[in-house]
């Protein structure tokens, strides 16, 4: 589980790296990292720093897909659906995830996303799930990997 957002805390993770070329990048995947997204706070924090508009740090956030601006809905799922994983059955394990996801009761819930190449083609279908790579997916494989992520912890 992800710390609570801190302004404070945004900042000091952030401050090191003022003096970096292209920092902003860096900082962040830091901030997404430490607080799973990136506070809406932390543009006019970040561009204040590196002498930038908001509207660029908002355009950087923007234009890159993992990048968030909200905590995730939970643990985050992502099924390939390049080519080498669409010829070994990619899009019906696409359509049966957005069932499942779509399904699933009781508070839990993941984050399901679509991409296209994980870098895993051999072993395709490939799913990402809760920061773990794994291949050759079928429904039943997912469908464990999903109750894995979305059980409750002791």
């Amino acid at each position: 589980m992800e710390p609570s957002w801190s302004l404070e805390a945004a900042r000091t993770e952030v401050e090191v790296m003022v003096g970096l070329p292209g920092a902003l990048l860096p900082m962040l995947h830091t901030l997404q990292r430490r607080f799973g997204y990136v506070h809406p706070e932390a543009v006019p924090l970040l561009a204040d720093l590196l002498n930038l508009s908001q509207a660029e740090v908002h355009g950087v956030i923007s234009f890159y897909r993992d990048l968030r601006t909200a905590p995730p809905a939970g643990p985050a799922v992502r099924v390939c659906r390049a080519e080498a994983c669409q010829a070994v059955g990619a899009d019906g394990l696409w359509v049966h995830a957005q069932g499942v996801a779509a399904g699933l009761v009781g508070g839990a819930a993941v984050e399901l996303s679509d991409v296209f190449c994980l870098g895993n083609c051999a072993l395709g279908p490939s799913v990402q799930a809760g920061g773990r790579l794994y291949g050759r997916v079928d429904e039943g494989r997912f469908d464990s990997l999903v109750a894995l992520l979305t059980e409750p912890g002791p």
